[in-house]
């Protein structure tokens, strides 16, 4: 934390890590014991039982998003599936393997587009007919944590359940008054992204297809971020790796196993040395080394 002002505090959010979103007495030592936990887990479980009727509209608007999100991966699952296939023939002329190639990465990209697009627009519809910013509750809250920000260095995000972490972050209305400086990590760095992608090649249930999950708050621009790639990805086939930097493209996908920083050039972009995915499946570094 060089640089800050070591009499200004520093706003965490843990509302990720749920019901332990108290049990931060690690985090505030590292940072030393300078925090103010923005408490958003809690403040949005204070708006549960105090306001009843947002309550079980929020409830029956995050059912409606699980059903969307099950039936956009039976579309996903058997597009991914055919892009599989093709690239396995090998009796074809090699062109007409391409063309069939990209027509199917098309497909996948459109159901991409229309999951995205349904999502925000169910979010829009939830938002306008609730209106969160205008119950009592909620407005309360909000201006505690603009205060809280306000007052703060920094804001710290750690990561822990990215729909939880989201949801949270959106109800307080974290983002009107980010601090300049963020550190973030896991899927508090996810949230912060325009595109959340959810990934993991390495489930009980075997590979699963990366899937959109939700936008983010935008706050970092054309990345989409891959915490803990090497444990949860197979990076060690491109095919499948190419199928991820290709669909979510222009944005670059950015590895961030374990251990690693990344700090952010002034502008958002790629410090030199970044560890991305090529359009070929290859992990590179930014300057192409």
């Amino acid at each position: 934390m060089q640089g800050l002002d070591p009499g200004i505090p520093l706003a965490t959010v843990t509302a990720g890590w749920q019901e332990r979103e108290p049990d931060d007495a690690e985090l505030a030592s590292l940072l030393g014991g300078r925090t103010v936990n923005l408490n958003l887990y809690g403040r949005w479980l204070d708006v549960q039982e105090q306001d009843p009727e947002f309550a079980e509209a929020e409830l029956e608007h995050r059912t409606f998003l699980e059903e969307l999100r099950l039936l956009y991966l039976v579309q996903l699952e058997s597009a991914i599936a055919s892009i599989d296939l093709l690239t396995k023939r090998k009796a074809d002329r090699r062109s007409a393997i391409e063309a069939a190639l990209t027509d199917a990465r098309a497909v996948v990209r459109l159901i991409d587009d229309r999951h995205a697009a349904r999502v925000r627009a169910a979010r829009e519809e939830f938002v306008g007919a609730y209106h969160p910013s205008g119950r009592s509750k909620i407005a309360e809250h909000r201006a505690a944590v603009r205060h809280a920000l306000e007052q703060a260095g920094a804001l710290i995000v750690a990561g822990g359940h990215v729909g939880v972490l989201l949801r949270a972050l959106r109800l307080f209305d974290v983002q009107a008054s980010i601090p300049d400086i963020i550190i973030a990590w896991s899927a508090g760095a996810m949230a912060l992204t325009e595109k959340v992608v959810l990934f993991h090649d390495r489930t009980p249930q075997g590979r699963s297809p990366a899937e959109i999950y939700d936008e983010g708050l935008g706050v970092i621009r054309d990345l989409v971020l891959l915490p803990h790639a090497r444990r949860r990805l197979r990076v060690d086939d491109p095919l499948r790796m190419s199928v991820i930097a290709q669909r979510f493209s222009p944005a670059t996908c950015v590895v961030l196993d374990d251990g690693t920083r990344l700090d952010l050039e002034s502008d958002g972009s790629l410090p030199t040395g970044a560890r991305v995915v090529s359009d070929d499946g290859l992990i590179v570094t930014r300057d192409g080394a």
